[in-house]
């Protein structure tokens, strides 16, 4: 079953398994795995043959490995902390942005598989393919090695990484301007596509924040989540400056 879900790609040579095990500190076992998990949609466009395969089914369950791991660690090294907050917490943590931090931290572009167009816009800062990517290798790991390699790996490689980025860079505009607008007695803020433009490696979407049929704020960003989080902060912005005008 494994060799019909992962057949050999031919991509990584001996030595490049090596420099992988080196930066992800993991024993590979089945190097046609991290081929997989390191091999962008767009390249199978490049080499147009049945026995390449994308990414994108590890990346969903690198995905859930991640979340699960994550709310793991949380449960236990912060005891006093409610449910709800838990979440706010692993949301914070768990992200495209920290996840791309961490890719470049292991230097996953220099292994990635992608076609030419694809790679121009992951130097233009396009960091989905490298988060994406690295969710996939979670996965990858996940299936070549077990639980417990998998764990280490996310603990001791990567949630240090990415909490310190949530405490020194992240606010959680959408949840500070829910909390806002629930203290005047208004009901949860609506986030709205207005437009989505680009291929699907270049993503933009622009985001309106809709609080009581009115637009108090528009975002940018290239994914859903940033947009929204970039309307919210600008909704936080508006709100503010409203509350400033009605002072005496």
């Amino acid at each position: 079953m494994f060799r019909e879900l992962f057949p050999p790609m031919g991509l990584l040579a001996d030595e490049r398994v090596a420099e992988l095990e080196k930066l992800i500190g993991v024993d590979i076992h089945m190097p046609s795995l991290y081929e997989q998990a390191l091999t962008h949609r767009s390249y199978l466009q490049v080499v147009n043959t049945p026995d390449h395969r994308s990414n994108e089914r590890l990346e969903f369950l690198g995905d859930a490995i991640l979340g699960m791991v994550t709310a793991e660690y949380l449960f236990y090294n912060n005891r006093e902390v409610l449910e709800g907050e838990l979440t706010k917490m692993r949301s914070w943590i768990v992200n495209k942005k920290s996840l791309a931090i961490c890719a470049r931290a292991l230097k996953l572009e220099d292994f990635l598989f992608l076609s030419y167009s694809a790679a121009q816009s992951l130097q233009r800062g396009n960091d989905s393919m490298l988060a994406d990517a690295l969710e996939s290798i979670i996965a990858a790991i996940y299936l070549d090695r077990g639980f417990d390699e998998v764990r280490r790996f996310i603990v001791e490689r990567l949630l240090p990484i990415m909490v310190g980025e949530s405490l020194v860079h992240d606010t959680n505009y959408k949840s500070l301007l829910l909390e806002t607008v629930q203290g005047r007695g208004q009901a949860a803020p609506r986030y709205v596509v207005v437009r989505e433009e680009g291929p699907d490696h270049e993503k933009h979407f622009t985001v309106d924040v809709v609080v009581e049929d009115r637009v108090i704020g528009t975002g940018h960003g290239r994914n859903k989540k940033d947009a929204e989080q970039a309307a919210a902060e600008t909704g936080l912005a508006y709100l503010a400056s409203k509350t400033r005008t009605k002072r005496p």
